[in-house]
């Protein structure tokens, strides 16, 4: 008698656990399955969970083939991820830092070497903005353009101009390369080590020079210059600022708050989307939505194929070489490839990868 009952009490238990496990699965399905868009931060982290990099690296850009036809903005989506950003950073202040932030001789940490100081400079506080170089700006369309090759040969151009606002990255040349990538700059960052990669680090006058060039094309955008980031970029900085006082060009010069990278990070990580340090498109992205009702994408493509085969340069404009999915580089750009590619689907934003209808 006690061995039956010691049989239907398993029995039992046995039929329970199917039960519970069952209701979980179907739970998790419908989680998965459902829209993003008015269930707050708790739907855009269900979205965002990373799956593992081995995934990616089996799958490489064939993972990431999307339709931009028919791709319609999600305005109620994009309005929540934006009041999501806003519980982490303040986008219109910590764009930059500005004059009443420090005075000449203040010494601050950098923001990723604290053990590490840089003293603020005559130049450098005569640069900084009075006020917010994006204090009470609101565009419709922005566009933030990469500078992956699969830029090149896509005619997109053209399309990237009309956009009402222009983000660009590390001073990518634009003329030489026009039809594709277009002209217009309205925000375009500057690394200081571009100094030394694209421009021979100043030593002789026909380098100057075309790095003068280059910033007289801007025409009063705001150039961002991450000066606060880490030690070995400071002479750099000091060298670009004073070309821009000697010069007198016109440009806005921006130098992002020393919270900025850290609370972009946070909002990230609380997302589920495991980044190291958010590169450059990403912090734009993110800063973005601060200001544009619509964001558009271009030249964002962290693999070295197209999903057709074809060979991709790393950048549209040079010959430099990166590994994608080292673990020693600062960035995870597949796994931000693949977060953006997601927002993509659900209307956030729209990421174009391949060529442009011609308008």
């Amino acid at each position: 008698m006690r061995s039956i009952r010691k049989r239907w009490t398993i029995c039992t238990i046995s039929i329970l656990l199917i039960f519970y496990k069952t209701t979980e699965i179907a739970r998790t399905d419908e989680h998965q399955d459902s829209p993003l868009n008015g269930d707050g931060e708790l739907t855009l982290s269900r979205l965002m969970v990373n799956s593992s990099d081995k995934i990616l690296r089996k799958e490489g850009s064939a993972l990431f083939r999307h339709a931009g036809a028919g791709w319609k903005i999600n305005s109620s989506l994009a309005l929540e991820i934006r009041k999501n950003i806003l519980r982490f950073l303040d986008a219109e202040r910590d764009v930059s830092v500005v004059k009443s932030s420090f005075k000449p001789g203040d010494v601050i940490h950098y923001v990723l070497d604290r053990r590490r100081t840089l003293n603020i400079s005559q130049n450098l506080h005569s640069l900084l903005p009075e006020v917010s170089p994006m204090k009470s700006r609101r565009f419709q369309t922005c566009a933030v353009v990469g500078n992956s090759g699969i830029l090149l040969n896509s005619g997109c151009g053209t399309e990237i101009d009309s956009h009402d606002f222009v983000i660009r990255c590390n001073l990518a040349p634009v003329v030489e390369f026009a039809a594709d990538v277009g002209m217009k700059s309205d925000f375009i960052t500057m690394n200081p080590s571009v100094v030394q990669r694209a421009f021979g680090g100043f030593r002789n006058e026909s380098d100057t020079a075309k790095f003068v060039h280059r910033l007289s094309m801007l025409n009063d955008s705001v150039l961002w210059i991450p000066a606060f980031m880490v030690k070995g970029g400071e002479k750099h900085v000091e060298w670009v600022n004073a070309l821009i006082l000697k010069n007198k060009l016109r440009v806005r010069t921006a130098y992002p708050s020393l919270r900025l990278i850290h609370a972009v990070r946070g909002y990230w990580l609380t997302n589920k989307v495991q980044i190291k340090r958010p590169s450059t498109g990403l912090l734009m992205y993110t800063l973005a939505t601060r200001f544009c009702d619509e964001i558009h994408l271009y030249g964002f493509w962290p693999f070295p194929k197209d999903v057709y085969g074809n060979l991709v340069k790393y950048h549209y404009y040079d010959e430099l070489k990166y590994k994608y999915f080292s673990n020693a580089g600062p960035h995870r750009m597949p796994l931000e490839f693949k977060t953006l590619n997601l927002l993509h689907n659900k209307g956030a934003l729209k990421l174009t990868t391949g060529k442009c209808e011609q308008q």
